[in-house]
């Protein structure tokens, strides 16, 4: 248990409120709950005080392993928040072809996730976008985005053919770009009179390095 835990345990057993508590610890109801969340350690004068009313060890309150590198009073950091989305498959990012299809899931920030909670991850295959996204990475598309001039988008051609590429459009021609430090690879370039169907499958706005390149 760590020392939130006992507190917690203390406090509903003698059935107090946090405020209730925190008079006999002499500190706010607000440092009661950061204390049961385990995001501050008490400090000693307010340790012994809950001691001293409740006829308590220290060390039933202060005992855990977890938490004893932080000295009494310290703010205990908060670990980064997860969240995760589906990793559907991999794109090319050269030629455009059939993803190869997955069914995974990887860990992203909250924060990334918390703004595009409809994407999901792809990861990346050939050299098209080196300069940008290496071989291997897993990028993270936001299908609802419109891509703009400039994007990085996953479009899919033909109803089958998908590839990430950097998008430009013009009034009736669509030239999806490379960015790469290979010079092998080339626009590919869709007119209005073109019998090709184009749709967008969302704009790339995060990546990540996948487990085989950290």
């Amino acid at each position: 248990m760590t020392v939130g835990d006992n507190i917690r345990r203390i406090r509903q057993s003698k059935d107090l409120t946090q405020e209730e508590f925190g008079k006999i610890a002499d500190v706010s109801s607000m440092a009661v709950s950061q204390w049961e969340n385990d995001r501050a350690i008490p400090r000693m004068g307010a340790v012994q005080r809950i001691a001293d009313h409740f006829g308590i060890s220290k060390s039933e309150i202060i005992d855990d392993e977890n938490t004893s590198t932080y000295p009494p009073g310290a703010i205990i950091p908060t670990p980064p928040r997860k969240a995760y989305a589906p990793l559907l498959g991999r794109v090319h990012a050269g030629d455009a072809q059939m993803p190869e299809i997955l069914k995974d899931n990887v860990a992203l920030p909250y924060e990334v996730w918390d703004r595009h909670r409809d994407g999901y991850f792809l990861q990346v295959e050939g050299n098209c976008m080196s300069k940008v996204y290496p071989e291997g990475c897993y990028i993270f598309v936001d299908r609802r985005m419109e891509p703009q001039n400039g994007s990085i988008a996953v479009v899919s051609i033909d109803g089958s053919d998908y590839v990430m590429r950097r998008l430009y459009r013009g009034a009736t021609t669509m030239i999806l770009s490379p960015d790469s430090w290979d010079d092998e690879y080339e626009d590919i370039v869709i007119t209005g009179e073109d019998d090709r169907m184009v749709r967008f499958e969302g704009v790339v706005v995060w990546f990540q390095a996948s487990k085989e390149m950290e």
